[in-house]
């Protein structure tokens, strides 16, 4: 039996809401579908304040979730919901809740013949972790006879400050080498395949360095506005929700060095000192913005101050573009340029290597001849692929130079990726913190990112549709770093 087939109990919080219906209860089922966690290997028990469900109606709940999303029989669905799905109330997280949660948790794992394996899966308001946490803590389920694991979800912290204290609360109860921090974005293959495609290609790493890479650009777009998230954004911000976590472990991941092995503490010590080489972000090669009131794709769509649960004065930012640099021998005077918004174009996430032209052309006597940079381009989403776009020579006279691409799309040759959530679950299962946050990246982060909500920056408005306000498309310093999807 391998660890991942390992018995064991996998405990949400939030047992009930949108995280578990949406991505965590259909991943859970695809791993054992795909034998990837042997039947009946893993409990699930959903945890949540209703006091009216039981464990009959917690099975019906996950029996209906999944015969909407999945194709496979009832029979096959109804059986391992019945087996496998469990539920306890969690009431007010009273200190007496706890502990009637922890005789649940030996009940099953009794009656299961589980060893004592755990899991909690904090799919919580920010609010709740610290609680939850010490309520865990203080009934002794911190630890057990086989391994405990807690997961929390991004945000992790609202500044430096909060994100200190957070881990030090955490650390009281838990070792670092027990949480895992999860940023789903990490989860991705094409996130993954960063590593890969730098280090195991040498045509790549051996130029990868400020001799030869002119500016790197980091793109994290969305088309959709807030929605219903309006609540929680209004409270957070672009910054925060975006550029502190899921943009930064990019540019982490493009600028490491090589790690000494392909392990959690090796490529945690390499994203570490990227983070401790960005030198100071001057405030003013940093533009906020707040998407107006506008139309896009035909439609008529809500700037960010009508939108439902947003204040009429608020000035949260919606759309960040910065400049920054990675201060250290490989990236010395190398700009990279981070750029996430609402109501954007299009739904896209995009890494840009920008090579050096060459230093002395010998096509400037003939007209049309601009050489234009090489660029890598690294598709995240939605179209998964990797893009080189190289100089060729158009058939014919006069003589003229174009720029095409020699691509590879994942579609083309690899069946559907598999959820991000599937892949972070299984890590979680094994044991494996490689794409997961140490506690020390979450505040090296934050301590890049809080001077910037401390400055008090200028919100522009920008028309939705649009790559954001007009400063931030003026930001790059030159042709050569301009942005690549304009």
């Amino acid at each position: 039996m391998t660890e991942s087939q390992e018995r064991h109990l996998f405990v949400v919080f939030g047992g009930t809401g949108d995280l578990m219906e949406r991505k965590l209860l259909p991943a859970l089922y695809h791993l054992v579908d795909q034998d990837l966690i042997a039947t009946d290997q893993c409990q699930v028990l959903g945890v949540a304040r209703s006091t009216e469900w039981d464990d009959g109606t917690y099975r019906e709940w996950g029996k209906e979730i999944l015969h909407e999303t999945e194709r496979l029989s009832d029979t096959i669905i109804d059986k391992w919901c019945d087996r496998c799905l469990h539920f306890e109330s969690i009431g007010n997280s009273e200190p007496e809740d706890f502990r009637r949660l922890a005789h649940r948790v030996e009940s099953l794992e009794s009656e299961y013949d589980l060893p004592g394996n755990r899991i909690f899966y904090l799919a919580l308001p920010p609010v709740a972790f610290v609680p939850t946490i010490e309520g865990l803590g203080e009934v002794g389920l911190n630890t057990s006879d086989g391994w405990t694991r807690v997961v929390v979800e991004k945000p992790f912290g609202h500044d430096l400050e909060s994100a200190r204290e957070l881990n030090r609360r955490v650390h009281n109860y838990f070792q670092e080498e027990q949480i895992y921090r999860i940023d789903h974005y990490l989860g991705k293959e094409t996130v993954q395949n960063l590593l890969v495609f730098r280090f195991a290609n040498a045509i790549f790493e051996s130029l990868w360095d400020r001799g030869h890479i002119d500016s790197v650009q980091i793109t994290v777009a969305e088309e959709l506005g807030v929605g219903d998230r309006a609540g929680y954004y209004d409270q957070s911000g672009a910054l925060r929700d975006m550029v502190q976590n899921h943009l930064t472990q990019l540019l982490t991941l493009v600028a490491m060095e090589v790690p000494s092995a392909f392990d959690a503490e090796a490529i945690h010590a390499e994203k570490l000192k990227v983070l401790r080489s960005i030198a100071g972000i001057d405030p003013e090669s940093v533009v906020m913005g707040q998407y107006a009131s506008g139309s896009l794709n035909g439609k008529s769509v809500p700037g960010y101050l009508d939108e439902e649960g947003v204040a009429d004065d608020s000035t949260t930012e919606t759309f960040v573009a910065m400049r920054m640099e990675v201060a250290n021998w490989r990236w010395q005077g190398v700009p990279f340029y981070l750029r996430t918004g609402k109501r954007l174009p299009e739904r896209l996430t995009q890494i840009v290597v920008r090579f050096r032209r060459p230093p002395v052309s010998v096509f400037h006597p003939y007209d049309r001849c601009t050489i234009s940079s090489n660029a890598l381009v690294l598709t995240l989403q939605p179209d998964e692929g990797v893009d080189l776009q190289f100089e060729v020579k158009r058939p014919g006279e006069p003589l003229n130079i174009q720029t095409h691409d020699l691509g590879f799309n994942y579609a083309d040759v690899f069946e559907p990726l598999p959820d991000a959530y599937e892949t972070l679950l299984l890590d979680i299962v094994e044991g494996d913190q490689t794409l997961f946050v140490h506690g020390a990246e979450v505040e090296e982060a934050w301590k890049l990112y809080t001077p910037l909500l401390e400055a008090d920056l200028p919100i522009h408005q920008y028309a939705p549709g649009t790559w954001g306000p007009e400063k931030a498309i003026k930001l790059p310093r030159s042709f050569d770093e301009r942005w690549f999807t304009l």
